[in-house]
């Protein structure tokens, strides 16, 4: 597989420096090149390609099993071990996760409302139980702020809302999208942490309007909200690392693209037996 490495950048890379840096010689490597291709050869190459193919498209986040999986799903019948190897030997690797820090800030306000949750992340029927968050994303004509809900149900992502300013307008605007798609009954549970914009009067009374019961975590603990930070750890690891946003305009249409495109409809995932958040709901009926 080196000299399929060799082959696969010839228009990137010098010919002789990759042969010098994978140790092999020139010349084998151009008598390899003009040997007929055997049968488990071109099968290699052609699912190789499949293999970057979903690799791109997921956004470089998917390792071997998730790849795998997809590749049968899409029809491409192959093993897991194959897929394994072939990835390997061709250096494709997932995007290495980042810690995710979260920030913590202290204000006086309301008192906090009672952790609902308890870090039961497993809900049996939709919009039972949502958790918000909110990040921050830099670009070059400076920060921009996103807040997000999330049901636990389908790990969808319901309600979301991007502002240059981390004001109530934020969240609000993201509450009032779950909201108007979602319509749910009275009782949901909507899990925060103990942040002073979650815990302002104007979004208290929207809840309260809507019979949604508000939730939030122990002061500091990100545990109590991982759904929700775990959505931030991806979207950083698999978009935000990896970008340099000339403006705020810039970042909008990539995170809209990620989420409504990507996350909630092709990304696949583990605690829902590796489907996307839209088909998860659709094989249980949800509209």
């Amino acid at each position: 597989m080196k000299y399929g490495f060799i082959q696969r950048h010839e228009d990137e890379f010098n010919i002789t420096r990759m042969c010098k840096v994978m140790r092999v010689s020139r010349s084998g490597y151009y008598a390899w090149r003009e040997r007929p291709e055997g049968d488990r050869a071109r099968r290699d190459r052609e699912l190789l390609l499949q293999i970057e193919r979903i690799h791109a498209a997921s956004r470089q986040a998917y390792g071997a099993k998730k790849t795998w999986l997809e590749l049968n799903e899409q029809g491409i019948p192959c093993g897991k071990h194959r897929v394994a190897r072939l990835r390997k030997q061709a250096g494709i690797e997932a995007r290495r996760k980042r810690r995710f820090r979260l920030t913590v800030e202290n204000h006086a306000t309301a008192p906090a409302a009672p952790n609902l949750v308890q870090r039961q992340f497993q809900v049996d029927a939709p919009d039972r139980i949502w958790v918000g968050d909110m990040t921050f994303i830099r670009t070059r004509q400076g920060w921009l702020h996103l807040a997000i809900l999330l049901d636990l149900f389908s790990r969808r992502v319901v309600g979301w809302s991007m502002s240059e300013r981390p004001d109530l307008g934020l969240v609000l605007n993201a509450l009032n999208m779950a909201l108007e798609q979602r319509q749910p009954q009275r009782g949901l549970i909507h899990h925060t942490d103990q942040g002073a914009i979650y815990a302002a009067r104007a979004y208290r009374e929207r809840m309260q309007e809507q019979g949604l019961m508000p939730s939030m975590s122990a002061k500091g603990n990100a545990y109590d909200n991982a759904v929700a930070e775990s959505f931030f750890g991806n979207l950083k690891n698999e978009l935000i690392h990896h970008s340099d946003f000339e403006n705020r305009d810039a970042a909008r249409a990539a995170i809209f693209d990620y989420i409504e495109l990507f996350y909630n409809r092709s990304r696949i995932h583990q605690s829902l037996g590796y489907v996307s958040p839209v088909r998860f709901e659709q094989m249980r009926g949800v509209a």
